[in-house]
C-alpha cells in the first residue's frame, strides 16, 4: 500500500477529527455542529470558496488548481448518523443518546477533509475540485435536496466520485461495480383500519392483527411468484405495530418495510402487486387498508469509463492487485445515485479491518482507512485533472 506521504503525515489529525465527529453524531438535516466543523476546516486549509447551508446543512468547498483548465471534478462525502444507541465500547463513543455513526459517515467526512487539505497544499492539478459534504443520506433525501437547491447549477461538475467503507471486505481492497451497483429502494407504510373489541369477544372485531399477519404472508409472493428469477428484488417487512393491552383487540395495525430493486419494470410491478394484494385483503375482510409507497433511493449507476479510471487511481494507492471491477451489486441503497443521475461518475467501496456489519450498534470503523480514502480521492483528481 502506498498512501500519499503528505497525507500520511496528518493521518493522526484525521483520526482526531473522526473521533470528535463520532462522539457527537447528528441525524439527517440536523448536522449543524458537523457542518460547522467541516466549513471551519475547509477555510483553515485555504480553499478558495466555502459555501454553507446548501440542502439544509450541506457544505460545498471550491478549490482551483495551479493550471488554468476549465474541467471540474466533484468529490462527495455524507455526514449524517443513524438513530441507534451505540454499544461499541470505544473510548470516543457517542455522547448523544440514541444517535450513532454506525455507517461510518464520520470516516467519510474525515477522508474528504484529508483530500481537501492535501489538494489545497499542493494544487497539483489543472482545473477545479468541488468538495460536497452532504447531509441526510440515510433515507431522508439529502442528495435530492441539495440538487433541488441548485447544487450542480451553482457548482457544475464534469465527473463525480464517492466512496464508502466496507467492513465485509479485506482491509485495503477497493471494489467497484460498473453499471447498476446499488439497489434502488421504495419505503412503504400500510395502515389496516379494523374494528376493535374486548379480547374476550373477538367476534365483535375486525381484527387488524390477524388481517395484518395474513397480509405479511401474501406480500412475500411478490418476490416468490411475481418477480422474474433473474431480476433480483428484496421485499422486507421491518415493523408491525398494533395494540397496547392484553385484553383489547386493537382497531389499527401499521406495517412498514422496504423494497430493493435494480430494474424499473420490477419496482413498477412490485408496487402495483402490493396495492392489489392490499385491496384484495381489505375487500375480503371488510376493512380499509391505506398504502403509502414512496421512492427513496434510485438505482446507483456507475459509469463504465469512469469506473475504470477510478479503480486505476485506487490501484496507485492500494496496489492494482487489491482492486476489482468485478464486485457484485449490493442490495443496499445509497442516495449518491441521485447525483450520478445528473453527473456521470463512480462509487467505490474500501475494505477495512472492522468485523461488525454496518448499521449495527457495535460497528467500529478502522481508522487506518482514513488516509487510504483521502489518498484515493486526491489521486483521482490528480490523474483526471493532470497538470
Amino acid at each position: 500500500m502506498s498512501v500519499i506521504p503528505r497525507i500520511e503525515t496528518f493521518a493522526d489529525e484525521l483520526t482526531e477529527i473522526r473521533h470528535d465527529l463520532h462522539a457527537h453524531p447528528e441525524l439527517g438535516f440536523e448536522e449543524t455542529r458537523t457542518a460547522g466543523i467541516v466549513a471551519e476546516k475547509l477555510r483553515a486549509y485555504g480553499l478558495d470558496e466555502v459555501h454553507e447551508g446548501i440542502g439544509g446543512t450541506g457544505v460545498v468547498g471550491v478549490l482551483r488548481g495551479n493550471g488554468g483548465g476549465n474541467r471540474c471534478i466533484g468529490l462527495r462525502a455524507d455526514m449524517d448518523a443513524l438513530p441507534i444507541t451505540e454499544a461499541s465500547g470505544v473510548a470516543y463513543a457517542s455522547t448523544n443518546e440514541g444517535k450513532m455513526h454506525a455507517c461510518g459517515h464520520d470516516g467519510h467526512t474525515a477522508m474528504l477533509l484529508g483530500a481537501a487539505r492535501y489538494l489545497a497544499e499542493t494544487r497539483n492539478f489543472d482545473g477545479t475540485v468541488i468538495f460536497i459534504f452532504q447531509p441526510a443520506e440515510e433515507g431522508l433525501g439529502g442528495a435530492r435536496r441539495m440538487i433541488s437547491e441548485g447544487l450542480f447549477e451553482r457548482f457544475p461538475c464534469d465527473e463525480l466520485y464517492g466512496m464508502h467503507n466496507d467492513p465485509n471486505a479485506d482491509p485495503g481492497v477497493v471494489s467497484i461495480t460498473p453499471g447498476p451497483a446499488m439497489a434502488g429502494a421504495s419505503f412503504f407504510d400500510i395502515t389496516i383500519k379494523g374494528t376493535g373489541s374486548h379480547a374476550a369477544m373477538p367476534h365483535q372485531s375486525r381484527d387488524p392483527i390477524v388481517i395484518g399477519a395474513q397480509l405479511v404472508q401474501q406480500l412475500q409472493t411478490v418476490v416468490s411468484r411475481n418477480t422474474p428469477p433473474l431480476k433480483p428484488v428484496v421485499l422486507s417487512i421491518t415493523t408491525f405495530n398494533a395494540g397496547s393491552a392484553y385484553n383489547v383487540v386493537p382497531d389499527r395495525t401499521v406495517i412498514t418495510g422496504t423494497i430493493r430493486y435494480f430494474h424499473d419494470d420490477v419496482i413498477t410491478m412490485a408496487e402495483a402487486r402490493m396495492r392489489e394484494l392490499c385491496a384484495g385483503v381489505a375487500a375480503g375482510f371488510g376493512v380499509e387498508i391505506d398504502v403509502d409507497l414512496r421512492n427513496v433511493f434510485d438505482v446507483l449507476q456507475n459509469d463504465q469509463d469512469l469506473s475504470e479510471a477510478y479503480i486505476e487511481a485506487a490501484g496507485d494507492i492500494v496496489g492494482a492487485e487489491n482492486t476489482t471491477l468485478d464486485a457484485d451489486p449490493a442490495t443496499g441503497s445509497e442516495d449518491f445515485a441521485d447525483m450520478l443521475k445528473v453527473v456521470p461518475g463512480a462509487y467505490c467501496r474500501v475494505g477495512h479491518a472492522g468485523n461488525v456489519p454496518l448499521h449495527n450498534p457495535g460497528f467500529v470503523l478502522d481508522d487506518a482507512i482514513l488516509p487510504v480514502g483521502a489518498s484515493i480521492y486526491a489521486r483521482i483528481v490528480e490523474k483526471r485533472l493532470e497538470d
